[in-house]
């Protein structure tokens, strides 16, 4: 059985991985959270990989807090680019497997078509900025490393635009909601077992990968299949984003070209409909 250390154990991802590991026996999983261990502190990464082995370590541990990360930049790049460094250096040291999460926000958003790994970066927001530095830095240290970028991240748990939309549908009469920013919903259960596909694969490239659920829409078109789904009275209007201005810019189109992630390891990707429709018990 091999162990697989996991940080951020209590966020969206890592509860995926929690719940899909029981389809994976060959894994067992080393949850963490800040309690158990800081991520931000060298001598506490020193000291937790000295007193255990593990074969790899998915790094689900991210700031995600997209607006507020504009005014507390110093508290976005500890998280998404110091802490991955750390980690990434010390899962090279052990020769542990590394997979560092990132994000479409690392792109601009003034392509017309799925953006493919190697694509220029532009990242408009200290959020984004923050996690392309610790893609940098994980793959400068590791190269062997595994960066898997994803969008639009949702579950059961946390707090996502599902669950939130959810909510305010159940509030309120009428929501306004983006239509002009395109990319794709990721149910976080398909991009956990696409973890565990990577981590049961032999001997993977290292470098960025692309993954999403299939599919394209904007924020109005997930609202109003949220609507569908569950019957909601509520009525979805589609708005501007200058209409409905936030502090940090959000790229207007990050869908993701899968291909290959795909092609790698023999994946099949669900419709983000499909699954969204499995995440609402549908």
């Amino acid at each position: 059985m091999k162990k697989i250390l996991v940080t951020g154990a209590k966020g969206q991802l890592g509860l995926a991985l929690q719940a899909e590991a029981t389809r994976f026996p060959e894994f067992s999983l080393i949850l963490t959270d800040r309690e158990e261990l800081d991520i931000t502190d060298a001598d506490a990464i020193h000291a937790f990989f000295a007193s255990e082995e593990f074969d790899a370590v998915v790094n689900c541990a991210a700031y995600t807090a997209v607006d507020k990360a504009e005014t507390d930049e110093e508290t976005a790049f500890l998280l998404n680019f110091q802490a991955a460094l750390l980690l990434a250096e010390a899962a090279q040291a052990k020769g542990s497997r590394f997979i560092q999460v990132s994000t479409d926000y690392v792109f601009d958003g003034r392509s017309n078509r799925p953006y493919t790994e190697d694509q220029d970066t532009s990242p408009q927001s200290i959020y984004g900025a923050s996690k392309l530095r610790g893609e940098a830095a994980v793959l400068g240290t590791y190269p062997e490393a595994v960066i898997v970028r994803t969008s639009w991240l949702y579950s059961r748990h946390g707090v996502n635009f599902a669950l939130r939309m959810q909510e305010l549908m159940k509030e309120k009469e009428s929501l306004n909601v983006v239509f002009d920013q395109t990319g794709t919903p990721t149910y976080a259960p398909d991009l956990a077992a696409a973890i565990f596909t990577i981590l049961s694969h032999p001997a993977p490239e290292g470098g960025v990968y692309h993954y999403s659920n299939e599919g394209v829409a904007s924020w109005y078109d997930f609202a109003v299949a949220i609507r569908e789904l569950t019957g909601a009275a509520c009525k979805v209007l589609p708005v501007t984003s200058e209409q409905y201005p936030t502090a940090a810019m959000r790229p207007a189109y990050s869908v993701l070209n899968k291909a290959k992630i795909k092609a790698a390891f023999g994946l099949e990707i669900p419709y983000w409909k499909d699954s969204l429709a499995v995440c609402l018990g549908k």
